[in-house]
């Protein structure tokens, strides 16, 4: 059974992390979305939670086709929790590397920052892990979160929020950092999609930390039109990395502003994101999908159900009636008075069910009436057309093969 958490209905856990637990949920008009909620440990520290929600104001005003952008927040009660676009894809680091389209994987992530960076977000903890590739595309998550809890009572004493290998020398060392430490981070994950090695090797991570502050990363197997970026990239002091804006220009990233515009709630909460892009500042495109500039219509949590419901009574019905097709076939010229009464009780199932969807308010009854007399007509012809091209023999294999794969996908389902 679900559970629900504020308007949003849980639907699956998709992982964890250093802060929070992340669920697929919908929303109260029945779109998904990413619903992280916070640990325990991290909702009793006030000031760390007074923090992050100052952070958030920020963070809400990140928009663009690569940033999962955060819709809503609710940061008081016993779970607090941040929700943000849901992206279905697999995160960089489950992907096969070298990754294909280096020259794309690059663009989406210099428009990521310098989306963040133009916001006045530093993301702080860019990594493999908190890229997702959907359809080719990456999509940067987790940005502002890492740098607006990074304080004593929520991590360990003297830890460091974030992942060696990745994290600026600076940060390592405990120095100030801004947005210089997102573009070594920049350079690192580029370096592992590209050489599908970790730039700064493997080991403990005060190893790895120590080979991030002394010595040079590892390179080779790096395009040569990257490979100079990358070093730049990752140089030991932040001075001497490029802006976001200079990256995009080496890579021919056309920038685009990505400022979103939101309505509050008298809590504060973001009610409806807006993505504004540069070239059309003056038009209304409001995101309904969560995903950028793509209008979708709206359902609610019942429409959703409703729809799922008949996904799968549409699957039954074909699955059912090609096995009674089967075995009506293979009955046919043995005995031929089963073969008959499995059509008749297959016929009559049918019949009863569109007889349901005709007294029901169901948005899907028309079709649902339709594909019933058209399954019934199909599953008859089905049967004579298979007893006329094959064997009775060959009919009950298959037809027994059918069965045996009906049971195993019932049980793993």
């Amino acid at each position: 059974m679900s559970e629900r958490l504020g308007p949003y209905e849980l639907l699956s856990r998709l992982g964890a992390g250093g802060f929070g637990e992340v669920h697929l949920a919908l929303d109260a008009e029945g779109r998904t979305v990413a619903v992280k909620v916070l640990h325990p440990h991290v909702a009793a520290d006030a000031g760390a939670l007074a923090r992050l929600a100052r952070e958030v104001e920020t963070m809400r005003m990140v928009g663009g086709p690569h940033v999962a952008e955060v819709l809503d927040a609710s940061l008081e009660g016993g779970r607090p929790y941040l929700v943000t676009r849901y992206v279905q894809g697999r995160p960089l680091s489950a992907v096969p590397v070298p990754v294909a389209d280096l020259r794309l994987l690059a663009a989406g992530l210099a428009d990521a920052l310098l989306s963040m960076h133009e916001s006045g977000v530093v993301h702080r903890d860019l990594k493999p892990a908190n890229v997702m590739m959907t359809e080719g595309e990456p999509v940067v998550i987790d940005f502002g979160i890492a740098s607006a809890l990074d304080t004593l009572s929520v991590t360990a004493s003297g830890a460091v929020v974030g992942t060696p290998g990745y994290l600026a020398p600076e940060l390592l060392e405990g120095r100030p950092a801004g947005v210089a430490a997102d573009v070594f981070s920049f350079g690192a994950t580029l370096a592992f999609a590209a050489t599908g090695r970790q730039p700064y090797g493997q080991g403990p991570p005060s190893a790895i930390a120590y080979r991030v502050v002394h010595h040079p990363p590892d390179l080779e197997g790096v395009p040569a039109w990257l490979e100079p970026l990358l070093r730049d990239c990752l140089s030991a002091e932040p001075e001497a990395r490029p802006t976001t804006a200079q990256i995009c220009a080496r890579l021919g990233v056309a920038p685009v502003s990505h400022a979103r515009q939101v309505s509050r709630s008298p809590a504060g909460t973001v009610l409806r994101p807006r993505a504004v892009p540069r070239s059309s500042a003056g038009d209304d495109l409001t995101t309904r999908e969560w995903r950028p500039g793509k209008e979708q219509h709206r359902r609610s949590v019942e429409e959703s159900r409703a729809r799922h419901r008949e996904k799968v009574r549409r699957r039954w019905l074909i699955g059912s009636g090609l096995f009674v097709s089967l075995l009506a076939a293979a009955a046919r010229q043995p005995l031929p008075e089963v073969a008959l009464f499995l059509l008749a009780a297959y016929a009559l199932g049918v019949v009863a069910d569109a007889g349901v969807a005709l007294f029901s308010h169901s948005p899907y009854r028309r079709s649902r009436m339709i594909i019933d007399m058209v399954s019934v007509a199909g599953v008859t012809g089905l049967c004579f057309g298979l007893a006329a091209a094959f064997s009775t023999f060959t009919l009950a294999l298959f037809a027994g093969t059918a069965l045996v794969v009906g049971i195993v996908f019932l049980l793993s389902a």
